[in-house]
């Protein structure tokens, strides 16, 4: 499991990381939109939530995550990417992996302070064809206001703005930080400095699971 604040890069990171460790990109963003594009029995429930404002409960994301682990080759690797975010879907994905007979092996935290998390989210631009992600202060586009991949235009994200930033980050501080207690007390935990470049990350983040 990767944890990590909005910010940290953990996306950025789960990608190289499923890349060179031939793992399976499990981000729970892409598995709610699959679901719901292919109109599964979950998807549909989980859609009926978010189109009336309201959380996905617990149960219907741990099942899509357990059938979507399930269709996988046995010996195939997951890294998972956005969940669990609570102490309680970590006991139930605990639970639930144990009836398929699996197990987490190992928890890695980008550990990034607020203030950079701040000023990187504040940066932060996606391209509106395919959410190809840029920032202003670290990583700019050659041209400004256009992907480089696909030539269509930059835009920011609703949530990274103002006050939404800092709801995000007090929902992480407050309750997704305690999976650190959770996955250490297993001894499961391994915490790096997120505040490198990509490249030192990522090599950090190797020799940790090493």
């Amino acid at each position: 499991i990767l944890i990590g604040a909005q910010g940290s890069g953990k996306g950025t990171q789960a990608e190289l990381l499923a890349q060179e460790l031939r793992l399976f990109h499990l981000a729970s963003g892409d598995l709610f939109r699959q679901e719901m594009a292919e109109e599964t029995e979950l998807g549909v429930k989980a859609k009926a939530f978010m189109d009336r404002g309201e959380l996905v409960p617990d149960e219907i994301t741990i099942s899509m995550v357990l059938n979507r682990i399930k269709r996988l080759p046995a010996t195939q690797g997951v890294l998972l990417d956005g969940f669990p975010r609570t102490i309680p879907q970590a006991k139930a994905l605990d639970s639930g992996l144990q009836t398929i007979k699996q197990q987490i092996d190992l928890s890695v935290y980008i550990d990034v302070p607020r203030t950079e998390l701040l000023d990187r989210l504040s940066g932060r631009y996606i391209c509106q064809a395919h959410q190809h992600v840029y920032n202003i202060h670290s990583k700019p586009s050659h041209v400004p206001g256009i992907c480089d991949i696909d030539g269509s235009e930059l835009m920011q994200r609703s949530d990274d703005t103002g006050e939404a930033i800092q709801k995000r980050l007090n929902i992480f501080f407050a309750e997704t930080i305690q999976l650190l207690d959770y996955y250490d007390a297993q001894h499961k935990l391994a915490q790096i400095n997120g505040n490198q470049s990509s490249y030192q990350v990522q090599n950090t983040l190797l020799e940790a699971i090493e």
